[in-house]
Protein backbone atom coordinates (compact mmCIF):
# COMPACT_ATOMS: atom_id res chain seq x y z
CA UNK A 1 0.00 0.00 0.00
CA UNK A 2 0.99 3.13 -0.82
CA UNK A 3 2.53 5.07 2.56
CA UNK A 4 0.97 8.25 1.89
CA UNK A 5 -2.62 6.60 0.97
CA UNK A 6 -2.05 4.53 4.34
CA UNK A 7 -1.23 8.07 6.27
CA UNK A 8 -4.37 9.83 5.05
CA UNK A 9 -6.27 6.49 5.76
CA UNK A 10 -5.08 6.71 9.37
CA UNK A 11 -5.88 10.47 9.94
CA UNK A 12 -9.52 9.44 8.34
CA UNK A 13 -9.93 6.62 10.96
CA UNK A 14 -8.92 9.57 13.57
CA UNK A 15 -11.02 11.76 12.44
CA UNK A 16 -14.30 9.31 12.44
CA UNK A 17 -13.34 8.16 15.70
CA UNK A 18 -12.94 11.24 17.31
CA UNK A 19 -16.11 12.88 15.48
CA UNK A 20 -18.27 9.62 17.41
CA UNK A 21 -16.27 10.43 20.89
CA UNK A 22 -17.86 13.70 20.44
CA UNK A 23 -21.26 12.67 19.72
CA UNK A 24 -21.68 9.95 22.15
CA UNK A 25 -20.20 12.45 24.97
CA UNK A 26 -22.66 15.13 23.84
CA UNK A 27 -25.46 12.04 23.67
CA UNK A 28 -24.49 10.99 26.94
CA UNK A 29 -24.43 14.79 28.65
CA UNK A 30 -28.31 15.19 26.96
CA UNK A 31 -29.36 11.93 28.67
CA UNK A 32 -27.67 12.84 32.19
CA UNK A 33 -29.51 16.33 31.62
CA UNK A 34 -32.60 15.06 30.88
CA UNK A 35 -32.37 12.43 33.76
CA UNK A 36 -31.74 15.58 36.07
CA UNK A 37 -34.65 17.53 34.22
CA UNK A 38 -37.20 14.50 35.17
CA UNK A 39 -35.69 13.95 38.91
CA UNK A 40 -35.65 17.80 39.65
CA UNK A 41 -39.43 17.46 38.42
CA UNK A 42 -40.15 14.65 41.03
CA UNK A 43 -38.36 16.49 43.98
CA UNK A 44 -40.88 17.92 46.00
CA UNK A 45 -40.48 21.88 46.35
CA UNK A 46 -40.75 23.23 50.03
CA UNK A 47 -44.02 24.95 50.44
CA UNK A 48 -44.17 28.44 50.74
CA UNK A 49 -44.60 29.74 54.98
CA UNK A 50 -47.77 30.91 54.95
CA UNK A 51 -48.24 33.32 58.10
CA UNK A 52 -49.89 31.79 60.76
CA UNK A 53 -51.92 35.12 61.34
CA UNK A 54 -53.70 33.75 57.93
CA UNK A 55 -54.79 30.69 59.27
CA UNK A 56 -58.59 30.20 59.34
CA UNK A 57 -60.26 28.85 62.43
CA UNK A 58 -62.84 26.89 63.76
CA UNK A 59 -65.65 28.55 65.41
CA UNK A 60 -66.81 28.00 68.98
CA UNK A 61 -69.99 28.36 68.63
CA UNK A 62 -71.16 29.82 72.13
CA UNK A 63 -68.72 32.46 71.22
CA UNK A 64 -69.13 35.80 69.41
CA UNK A 65 -67.86 36.47 66.05
CA UNK A 66 -65.18 39.45 65.82
CA UNK A 67 -63.36 40.21 62.45
CA UNK A 68 -60.08 42.38 62.08
CA UNK A 69 -59.24 44.03 59.27
CA UNK A 70 -56.08 46.21 58.49
CA UNK A 71 -52.80 46.20 56.75
CA UNK A 72 -49.49 44.49 57.53
CA UNK A 73 -49.37 46.33 61.11
CA UNK A 74 -52.90 44.15 62.33
CA UNK A 75 -51.46 40.88 60.68
CA UNK A 76 -48.26 41.78 63.30
CA UNK A 77 -51.03 42.03 66.03
CA UNK A 78 -53.92 39.22 65.17
CA UNK A 79 -52.67 35.98 66.94
CA UNK A 80 -51.62 38.49 70.18
CA UNK A 81 -55.48 39.72 70.04
CA UNK A 82 -56.74 35.92 69.39
CA UNK A 83 -54.67 35.43 72.50
CA UNK A 84 -56.01 38.44 74.82
CA UNK A 85 -59.24 37.09 73.86
CA UNK A 86 -58.87 33.62 73.73
CA UNK A 87 -62.37 31.79 75.00
CA UNK A 88 -64.06 35.05 74.91
CA UNK A 89 -64.11 35.51 71.05
CA UNK A 90 -63.58 33.81 67.86
CA UNK A 91 -61.31 35.60 65.89
CA UNK A 92 -61.10 35.73 62.28
CA UNK A 93 -59.22 38.25 59.91
CA UNK A 94 -58.73 37.29 55.71
CA UNK A 95 -56.24 35.74 54.90
CA UNK A 96 -54.53 38.68 53.22
CA UNK A 97 -52.71 42.31 53.93
CA UNK A 98 -56.30 44.12 53.78
CA UNK A 99 -54.13 47.02 51.57
CA UNK A 100 -55.74 50.34 51.06
CA UNK A 101 -59.17 51.92 50.85
CA UNK A 102 -59.05 51.16 47.44
CA UNK A 103 -58.04 47.38 48.23
CA UNK A 104 -60.90 47.50 50.71
CA UNK A 105 -63.39 48.74 48.36
CA UNK A 106 -62.58 45.70 45.50
CA UNK A 107 -62.81 43.08 48.10
CA UNK A 108 -64.49 43.78 51.33
CA UNK A 109 -67.88 41.84 50.08
CA UNK A 110 -65.58 38.79 50.12
CA UNK A 111 -64.10 39.78 53.64
CA UNK A 112 -67.50 39.88 54.95
CA UNK A 113 -68.70 36.55 53.35
CA UNK A 114 -72.02 35.39 54.51
CA UNK A 115 -72.16 34.69 58.19
CA UNK A 116 -72.79 36.99 61.25
CA UNK A 117 -69.94 39.37 62.88
CA UNK A 118 -70.47 40.79 66.19
CA UNK A 119 -67.77 43.50 66.19
CA UNK A 120 -65.48 44.15 63.54
CA UNK A 121 -62.34 46.43 64.25
CA UNK A 122 -61.03 47.59 61.15
CA UNK A 123 -58.41 50.22 59.54
CA UNK A 124 -56.89 51.53 56.30
CA UNK A 125 -54.07 54.17 56.12
CA UNK A 126 -50.86 52.86 55.67
CA UNK A 127 -51.06 51.87 52.15
CA UNK A 128 -53.34 54.84 51.14
CA UNK A 129 -50.31 57.16 52.76
CA UNK A 130 -47.49 55.65 50.60
CA UNK A 131 -46.30 57.41 47.65
CA UNK A 132 -46.35 55.76 43.97
CA UNK A 133 -45.24 56.37 40.81
CA UNK A 134 -48.02 57.22 37.59
CA UNK A 135 -47.36 53.67 36.89
CA UNK A 136 -48.62 52.62 39.93
CA UNK A 137 -45.49 51.07 41.17
CA UNK A 138 -43.77 52.25 44.17
CA UNK A 139 -40.24 51.93 42.57
CA UNK A 140 -38.73 52.95 39.15
CA UNK A 141 -36.63 51.53 36.55
CA UNK A 142 -33.44 52.63 39.16
CA UNK A 143 -34.94 50.94 42.06
CA UNK A 144 -35.43 54.48 43.69
CA UNK A 145 -38.56 55.08 45.16
CA UNK A 146 -41.04 56.94 44.87
CA UNK A 147 -41.20 60.16 46.91
CA UNK A 148 -42.79 63.89 47.07
CA UNK A 149 -39.89 65.38 45.27
CA UNK A 150 -38.78 62.75 42.88
CA UNK A 151 -42.53 62.62 40.81
CA UNK A 152 -44.21 60.17 43.03
CA UNK A 153 -47.74 60.83 44.77
CA UNK A 154 -49.90 59.56 47.31
CA UNK A 155 -51.33 56.26 46.35
CA UNK A 156 -54.66 57.28 48.12
CA UNK A 157 -54.64 61.35 48.66
CA UNK A 158 -56.64 62.40 51.88
CA UNK A 159 -59.86 63.60 50.10
CA UNK A 160 -59.97 60.60 48.35
CA UNK A 161 -59.59 58.30 51.37
CA UNK A 162 -61.98 60.34 53.32
CA UNK A 163 -64.58 59.73 50.69
CA UNK A 164 -63.59 55.99 50.16
CA UNK A 165 -64.25 55.27 53.67
CA UNK A 166 -67.78 56.95 53.68
CA UNK A 167 -68.42 54.15 51.27
CA UNK A 168 -66.45 51.15 53.22
CA UNK A 169 -68.42 52.63 55.79
CA UNK A 170 -71.75 52.43 54.66
CA UNK A 171 -71.18 48.60 53.71
CA UNK A 172 -69.90 47.90 57.01
CA UNK A 173 -72.96 49.23 58.97
CA UNK A 174 -75.37 46.61 57.29
CA UNK A 175 -73.25 43.75 58.88
CA UNK A 176 -75.55 44.80 61.95
CA UNK A 177 -71.91 44.92 63.87
CA UNK A 178 -70.40 46.73 66.38
CA UNK A 179 -67.60 48.83 64.51
CA UNK A 180 -64.23 49.67 65.58
CA UNK A 181 -62.24 51.84 63.63
CA UNK A 182 -58.39 52.34 64.64
CA UNK A 183 -56.13 54.85 63.60
CA UNK A 184 -53.35 54.93 61.64
CA UNK A 185 -49.87 54.06 63.84
CA UNK A 186 -46.84 56.80 63.54
CA UNK A 187 -44.53 56.98 60.64
CA UNK A 188 -41.69 57.43 62.52
CA UNK A 189 -39.27 58.30 59.87
CA UNK A 190 -39.02 58.79 55.86
CA UNK A 191 -38.31 55.16 54.68
CA UNK A 192 -38.49 53.67 50.89
CA UNK A 193 -41.68 55.67 50.22
CA UNK A 194 -43.12 56.54 52.96
CA UNK A 195 -42.60 60.18 55.08
CA UNK A 196 -42.32 60.98 58.03
CA UNK A 197 -45.64 62.13 60.16
CA UNK A 198 -47.85 61.36 57.19
CA UNK A 199 -50.37 59.35 58.91
CA UNK A 200 -51.88 63.13 60.61
CA UNK A 201 -53.64 63.99 57.51
CA UNK A 202 -55.54 60.28 57.19
CA UNK A 203 -56.28 59.88 60.62
CA UNK A 204 -57.82 63.74 60.97
CA UNK A 205 -60.01 62.60 58.12
CA UNK A 206 -61.02 58.92 59.81
CA UNK A 207 -62.08 60.70 62.98
CA UNK A 208 -64.43 63.14 60.63
CA UNK A 209 -66.18 60.46 59.00
CA UNK A 210 -66.20 58.14 62.41
CA UNK A 211 -67.47 60.67 64.19
CA UNK A 212 -70.24 61.96 62.12
CA UNK A 213 -71.30 57.97 61.32
CA UNK A 214 -71.23 57.13 65.29
CA UNK A 215 -68.05 54.57 65.02
CA UNK A 216 -66.62 54.17 68.19
CA UNK A 217 -62.20 54.97 67.60
CA UNK A 218 -59.80 53.08 68.95
CA UNK A 219 -56.88 55.99 69.13
CA UNK A 220 -54.03 53.42 68.43
CA UNK A 221 -51.58 56.20 66.78
CA UNK A 222 -52.20 58.15 69.75
CA UNK A 223 -51.84 54.93 72.00
CA UNK A 224 -48.44 54.16 70.36
CA UNK A 225 -46.74 57.52 69.94
CA UNK A 226 -45.06 57.92 73.54
CA UNK A 227 -44.04 54.81 73.28
CA UNK A 228 -42.46 54.37 70.01
CA UNK A 229 -38.98 53.81 71.02
CA UNK A 230 -40.24 50.84 73.15
CA UNK A 231 -42.28 49.26 70.85
CA UNK A 232 -41.78 50.05 67.36
CA UNK A 233 -38.65 48.96 64.99
CA UNK A 234 -36.06 51.58 64.65
CA UNK A 235 -36.79 53.98 61.65
CA UNK A 236 -39.93 51.71 60.78
CA UNK A 237 -43.63 51.87 60.41
CA UNK A 238 -43.67 48.16 61.45
CA UNK A 239 -44.11 47.20 65.24
CA UNK A 240 -41.74 44.32 67.31
CA UNK A 241 -42.84 41.57 68.36
CA UNK A 242 -43.43 42.96 71.68
CA UNK A 243 -45.13 45.63 70.44
CA UNK A 244 -47.34 43.86 68.46
CA UNK A 245 -48.62 42.50 71.66
CA UNK A 246 -48.96 45.85 73.24
CA UNK A 247 -51.01 46.88 70.41
CA UNK A 248 -53.36 43.66 71.10
CA UNK A 249 -53.71 44.19 74.37
CA UNK A 250 -55.06 47.86 73.53
CA UNK A 251 -57.34 46.17 70.87
CA UNK A 252 -59.00 43.58 72.97
CA UNK A 253 -59.98 46.05 75.07
CA UNK A 254 -61.61 47.69 72.65
CA UNK A 255 -63.11 44.83 71.42
CA UNK A 256 -64.35 43.33 74.72
CA UNK A 257 -65.83 47.29 75.52
CA UNK A 258 -67.74 46.40 72.00
CA UNK A 259 -69.27 42.78 72.85
CA UNK A 260 -70.58 44.24 76.32
CA UNK A 261 -73.02 46.77 74.42
CA UNK A 262 -74.45 43.88 71.91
Amino acid sequence: MNPTTARGGRQHFRRICGSATVAAALLLLAHESSAFAVESAKTPQAPRRVDPAYAQITDDPKLPRVLLIGDSVSVGYTLAVRKELEGKANVHRPPSNCGSTKIGLRDLDKWLGDKRWDVIHFNWGLHDLGYRFDNDSNKDASGKFARPDNGGHQNVPPDQYERNLRELVVRLKKTGAQLVFATTTPIPADLNAYVKGSEAPYNEAAKRVMQETGITVNDLGAFAMPQLDKIQEPGNPHFTAKGSAVLAHQIAEAITAELARK
